[in-house]
């Protein structure tokens, strides 16, 4: 099965990033945006997460807001998601150091 990749490079280098996520890792949108080397582009990030999760089977559960908030409305499959990588949550949250 094929799917269309992004089309510019900063969406490439971000979905770099998030391939290369290892297991039990927890990021922020403007952690991946920084790795890539677009630390402005945090929105990009959810953007491409959003659309390619699935066709690139991207680890979207690894990438938390910089309050450590999971996805809305995802947050009951990213918690079981987490702790099955070993990641505890406080008060619903992921305590983040990036």
């Amino acid at each position: 099965m094929q799917f269309d990749l992004p089309d510019d490079q900063r969406s490439r280098d971000i979905v770099g990033v998030l391939l290369s996520l290892p297991e039990g890792s927890v990021v922020t949108y403007g952690g991946v945006a920084a790795a890539a080397g677009h630390p402005k582009q945090s929105r990009l990030v959810g953007r491409i997460l959003s659309v390619y999760s699935d066709s690139l089977d991207l680890p979207w559960w690894r990438v938390v807001n910089v309050q450590g908030r999971l996805v809305p409305g995802q947050e009951n499959e990213q918690t079981t998601l987490l702790k099955s990588e070993g990641i505890e949550l406080v008060n619903g949250r992921v305590p983040v150091t990036d």
